[in-house]
Formats: structure tokens, sequence, C-alpha cells
């Protein structure tokens, strides 16, 4: 019976098959084998029972490791024993020098590996297509806004590029955190690794040459948590962003504003009682679900305080901090690849919402070429706010009130300050950013 809704709701087979209980049995015994195989190379394991470690490692079965658990009531020994089962008088060479933790940690190593492969494809496709919209409407000038009022004007195109320059810097932080958060260990009791003998540095270092991992420098019995903690921490910074989107996404959405829209279904239904409704529900569960993303953040911070070498304390929250936070992470970046790929812009309500103003949030535009024109700057910002309050309050357009200001007149005609208030005239360097962005990721990220 399924309970949490990653089960059958949220997340991609992909990465649930990654945090899956199979899976992580097998990274398990993947851990174990190459233990065995590290081990034989520096003489603590016999050459023959190294390779039959490898070759028949594989057969054991999770279903026999729960049996065995359900007796001895220690999960890592149950798979150690079930893994024996299928060795023969090999099998009393699993495990040699080991700590369940040097086998448990390493395969986590294992599995952020995977997920962290899985998250750098999502990312990378979910900047390929800001890029591909930022370039597509580079030119599409557009009302911005702060704090919620209409301002000077901006373009989609750098409103895309923007999230895509965030993107990029979620996929530079992959790389670099990679090598501190994909790594295994293989330290002993207390990190001393006495039970390996002098040749407990170079086993750990072949050990995780074997499976792809970065070793540990020192450790006590458990990885520092500090490192999956910034693991965690990658994910709730890449959730935040997405969620950014998602709230602008569905601020623009808004009836009276309605600039964009996402993707809605011929069949599909909107509200139960409302039978208009066309609801930004993709981005709003984008929203939702980063919350329980950085909720994952204090107990992460939390399981690096163990008590001197290690306590229990992590384990039973790793055990739901890992899947859900992940598998979370990862439907959400493809959510929102999709929401941005079939969104549509509705082009005629960017264009009223530009001019909705009749030129007041073009202000600035007339108070910086009344500057060039060598009136003082405080003046002309003074001479352009009064206007602007009087063209609101009168409810007319700046420029009327500009064309009866003699201040202005004396500097400019009326055809330059229509042409200053042409919003499609004050983009500034908009176009070029988005360009120079454009080349730079391509290069970056997605050279293939």
């Amino acid at each position: 019976m399924a309970i949490h809704p990653i089960e059958y709701r949220y997340g991609t087979p992909e990465m649930r098959a990654v945090w899956s209980e199979e899976n992580r049995f097998a990274c398990i015994v993947r851990a174990e084998v190459a233990l065995a195989c590290a081990a034989s190379e520096f003489g603590l394991v016999p050459p023959v029972a190294a390779d039959i470690i490898r070759e028949s490692a594989s057969r054991a079965r999770l279903s026999r490791a729960k049996e065995i658990e359900v007796e001895i009531n220690h999960d890592m020994m149950a798979i150690v024993k079930a893994i024996a089962e299928e060795c023969g008088e090999a099998g009393g060479w699993i495990h040699y020098g080991a700590t369940s933790n040097d086998i448990l940690d390493t395969a986590t190593g294992l599995q952020v590996k995977e997920a962290l492969d899985l998250i750098d494809a999502k990312l990378r496709s979910l900047l390929a297509v800001l890029l591909e919209r930022s370039l597509a409407t580079k030119h599409l000038v557009c009302a911005a806004r702060t704090h919620g009022q209409i301002g000077v004007p901006t373009t989609y195109g750098l409103r895309f590029a923007i999230w895509a320059a965030e993107i990029s810097r979620h996929l530079d932080r992959l790389v670099e955190l990679r090598p501190r958060v994909a790594v295994g260990q293989l330290t002993g009791a207390v990190g001393t690794q006495a039970a390996l003998g002098e040749k407990g540095i170079e086993i750990q270092e072949r050990m995780m040459e074997i499976l792809g991992l970065s070793p540990v420098e020192v450790s006590n019995q458990v990885i520092a948590r500090d490192r999956y903690a910034e693991y965690f921490m990658f994910l709730a910074n890449i959730a935040t962003t997405l969620d950014k989107i998602g709230i602008t996404l569905r601020s623009l959405q808004r009836s009276e504003i309605a600039e964009v829209e996402e993707a809605f279904g011929k069949k599909q239904v909107g509200s139960s009682t409302m039978p208009h409704k066309r609801n930004p529900i993709r981005s709003e569960q984008v929203c939702g679900l980063a919350r329980i993303i950085r909720a994952s953040i204090e107990p992460a911070l939390q399981n690096n305080t163990l008590w001197d070498e290690r306590d229990l304390t992590n384990s039973s929250c790793e055990r739901i901090l890992f899947p859900e936070a992940t598998i979370l992470a990862d439907h959400i970046i493809r959510l929102m690849t999709t929401v941005l790929e079939t969104l549509t812009i509705r082009e005629e309500n960017v264009r009223k919402n530009l001019n909705l103003l009749h030129g007041i949030n073009m202000a600035e535009s007339v108070m910086m070429r009344l500057a060039e024109m060598g009136m003082d700057r405080q003046q002309a910002h003074e001479l352009v706010r009064v206007a602007s309050m009087e063209a609101i309050a009168a409810g007319i357009s700046l420029g009327e009130v500009l064309g009866e200001n003699k201040d202005v007149t004396a500097c400019l005609s009326r055809n330059e300050i229509k042409a200053l208030l042409d919003p499609e005239r004050y983009t500034g360097t908009a176009v070029r950013q988005v360009e120079r962005l454009e080349k730079r990721l391509l290069a970056r990220h997605l050279k293939a």
C-alpha cells in the first residue's frame, strides 16, 4: 500500500529508482565487492576469494537479507550474511576490516553520484529551454515591476536570461560539490583504520577508485555530515530558483495581467465549481514542493552534530531526507521545464500592460534626457516627479503634462518628449545582454 505521494504522484521513474530499496541494496553489494577486490590487491583478502565475491555477490537478494534481519535485528549484518551465503567459503571474507557505516555511507555516495548525474542532465535541459525562450523574446518589450508596481520597461528575453544565468550557477555548484558529496570511506570503527593495518589508506583509495567515488581524507565512524548538508542546501537552492520562477509566472497569469498562461488541455478541468478557471497548477505545485525541499536543510545540519565518534540519530532521519528531497527536487526541475516549454505569452496583453500608465512609467527616460541637456539631475527628478503625480491625479498621459511645462519644452520638443515616452526605445542593453549570455552559457554548459 502506497503512503507517501512520491510513491504514486511525484517524481520521475529514474530518480525513484535511484532511491529505491532495491538500488540501495545493490549499492551496498557493490561497496562490499569493491572492498574485497581492493583488499585483495594489498594482500588482506585472498585473490581467489575476491574473484568469487566479485562473481557471486550480485546473486544476493534483498528479500533474503530481510529474512535474516528479522532474526538478528541488524540491517547491515543481515546484508553481509545474505551476500556471504552466495559466495561459499569466500563469504567469510565479506566486510573484512569494515564497520557498517563504511559500507552504508559509501552506498549513499553511490546513490548521490547517480542522483547528481540525473539532476545535471535535467538542469541542462531546463537551461536549454530558458535560453531558447530568451532568444525568441529578446525584442519583446514588457513592463517590469518593482514592489508590485509597474516600472520602466524590460524584455521577456532578459527575464528568461536572468533565470538561465541562475540555473547555470547551479550547474557550476554541482561540479564543485560533486567531489565533496559523492564520497565513500573505509575507516573502521572510529576512523583509525586499525583493522586494516598499515595499508588502510591505500585500500580505501583503491576501493573508491573502483566505485568512482572520492575517498574521505579523514573520518570517524561516519562521513562528516557537513558534506550532506551542502547537498541538501544545493537542492534547496535549486528549489528556490524554481519557486521564484513559479511565483513570477503565477503573478503574470493573474486575470488582470494575463501576459502568460500555462498550457491547458482541451479536456482539462480548472475548478470543481467554477467552470471557467484555468489555474497555474503546475507552477503552484513547484512552489509548494519547494517548501518541502527547503525544509530538509535544518535536519541535515543537525545530522552533523553527532555525539563523539558517532551516534545513530542521523540514520533514521536520512532514510527520509535523501529520497524525499532528491526525488522532489528532480520532479520540480522536470515540471518547470515542461511549464516553460509550453508557456503561452499573450503579446497583446504585454503591450496593453506596457502602455497601461500612459507614459508615466517612462519618467526616468525624460529625467535622464533633461540631465543630459544640462539640467541639474535632482532638479530634473523633482520636475518629472511632480509632473507624474499631476498626470496620475488628472488621469491623463505624462506627455500631456510635460508638453505644457515650460522648463521641459525649453529643452525638449513635443516630438522628442513623445520619443522619450516610447517604451520600445528604452530597453538599454537588454538585447546585447541576452546575446552575450547565450554565447557564454552555450559554450560552458551546452557544447553538445
